[in-house]
C-alpha cells in the first residue's frame, strides 16, 4: 500500500527536442498552407493583369526621353492580344514615352483582334484613351519583320511611316471565313448529327451539313461588311491613295504559264492573264510593296526608331521594349510551371467559325494559337 505521506510525482517535463519537432510541425503546416495559396493564385490568374515589365533596347541611360518599341508577334487572336494591349497601354501612361515603335511579325488574325489593337494604336497616338487620362499623344512609326499581312498591315495604319525589311512579306488586304464541313465524310461512314432548330438558317455553319445557299448569305454579308471595313482603315492610314485605289486599280498584269509539280513551264501550255490589285487579299513582297504606296522606306528597327526619335524632335532618347511579366509561382521557384496543354475549351475555341484578316492558308496558325492560349 502506498504511503499517504509521500508527496505527489512531479509532472514530467517535456523534452527540448518534443517542443522542437511540434514547432517544425507547426512551421511546416503553415508554410504548405502559404505555397499552396500562392501556388493556386500563380496559375490561376492573368500574369497580362499585372502589366508589362520595361527592358533596355540601347541608348543612354542618363536620357529622360523614351522610344518605346511595341512588339505585335505572331497570329492576332482575342485573348493572346492581351500582352499587346498591356504594351500600349504602358507606354500611353509613361510620359517619358516620347515616341513608339511598333514592331510587327504577324500572319494577320481574327478581325475582332486586329481592329482591338488598332483602335489602342489610335489612341496611343492621339492621346485621348478614355480609360486613362492626361496622357500626351506619341508619335508612331512601323518596322515590318519578316512577315506583317492582313490583320498584321491592318495594325500598321496608325503609323506615320512604315518601315519594310527587304525579305518582309506584307499587304493581303482580304478577308475570309473557314468553316469545317465534314457532312460527305459523316455520310460515308454512317454519322449523323440531327438538327432541331428554331429560324430558317440556324445551322448556318454547322460541319455536318452542306451549306445551302441563303445559310451561306449571312457569312457572305458579314465578311463583306468586314472587307469594307478594311478598305476603310487603310484607305485612312494611306491617305495618298483612295479606297477604290485600293479596291480596282490594276497595279501588276502579267501571264501566268502552267508547270508541272517540279516548276516547269509546260511546253506548249497555254497561260492565263493574272492581275493584280492592291486589296485582292494576296500579299507583295517589300519591293513591290514600296512601289505600289503600301510601305514607305526600307529600313531595320533601328532606322525606324531614329525616324521617330526625329519626327518627335528628339535629342537624346534610350530605346526600351516590354516583355511578358513572369507568373508568381516562376518567380518564387525560379522555374516555369510545366504546361498542361490545352484543354477541352481551347480546343473549341480554336474551331469556332471565324472571320480572319489572315493571309490565305494560315487559318491552321490562328486555330493552333488560339488551342495553345
Amino acid at each position: 500500500m502506498a504511503d499517504a505521506h509521500l508527496p505527489p510525482p512531479l509532472p514530467r517535463r517535456r523534452s527540448v527536442w518534443g517542443c522542437a519537432l511540434v514547432v517544425l510541425l507547426g512551421g511546416s503546416l503553415l508554410l504548405n498552407f502559404v505555397f499552396c495559396g500562392v501556388s493556386w493564385y500563380a496559375t490561376t490568374s492573368d500574369d497580362e493583369d499585372r502589366g508589362s515589365i520595361e527592358r533596355p533596347l540601347y541608348g543612354p541611360k542618363s536620357a529622360r526621353d523614351k522610344v518605346a518599341v511595341i512588339r505585335a508577334e505572331g497570329a492576332l487572336i482575342e485573348g493572346l492580344d492581351r500582352h499587346i494591349l498591356k504594351q500600349i497601354e504602358t507606354a500611353a501612361r509613361d510620359d517619358a514615352v516620347k515616341a513608339v515603335v511598333l514592331r510587327i511579325d504577324s500572319p494577320g488574325g481574327t478581325i475582332g483582334a486586329s481592329d482591338d489593337i488598332h483602335r489602342d494604336l489610335v489612341r496611343l497616338r492621339d492621346g485621348n484613351h478614355p480609360r486613362y487620362r492626361d496622357v500626351k499623344a506619341k508619335k508612331i512609326v512601323a518596322s515590318m519583320g519578316s512577315i506583317a499581312a492582313s490583320g498584321g498591315y491592318y495594325i500598321a495604319m496608325p503609323a506615320e511611316k512604315i518601315f519594310v525589311e527587304r525579305n518582309t512579306l506584307t499587304g493581303s488586304i482580304g478577308v475570309y471565313a473557314s468553316l469545317p464541313n465534314v457532312a460527305k465524310l459523316a455520310n460515308d461512314h454512317g454519322v449523323r448529327m440531327e438538327l432541331i432548330k428554331a429560324g430558317g438558317i440556324k445551322a448556318s455553319g454547322s460541319p455536318f451539313h452542306e451549306m445551302t445557299p441563303a445559310e451561306r448569305q449571312p457569312w457572305q454579308d458579314m465578311v463583306d461588311q468586314a472587307y469594307e471595313q478594311f478598305l476603310d482603315v487603310v484607305a485612312a492610314g494611306r491617305p495618298a491613295l483612295t479606297k477604290e485605289q485600293f479596291r480596282s486599280e490594276v497595279v501588276n498584269r502579267k501571264q501566268a504559264l502552267p508547270r508541272d509539280d517540279k516548276g516547269n513551264v509546260i511546253a506548249g501550255a497555254m497561260g492565263i492573264e493574272v492581275v493584280r490589285y492592291r486589296a485582292d487579299g494576296g500579299t507583295f513582297t517589300a519591293v513591290e510593296a514600296k512601289k505600289y504606296g503600301l510601305v514607305d522606306e526600307f529600313g531595320q528597327l533601328e532606322d525606324a526608331v531614329a525616324a521617330v526619335a526625329s519626327s518627335a524632335g528628339l535629342g537624346d532618347y534610350r530605346v526600351v521594349t516590354y516583355e511578358r511579366p513572369p507568373s508568381l509561382l516562376m518567380t518564387l521557384l525560379g522555374v516555369k510551371a510545366p504546361s498542361s496543354g490545352p484543354d477541352l475549351g481551347q480546343l473549341s475555341a480554336a474551331l469556332m467559325p471565324r472571320i480572319w484578316y489572315m493571309v490565305p492558308q494560315a487559318e491552321l496558325t490562328g486555330m493552333l494559337s488560339a488551342a495553345g492560349r
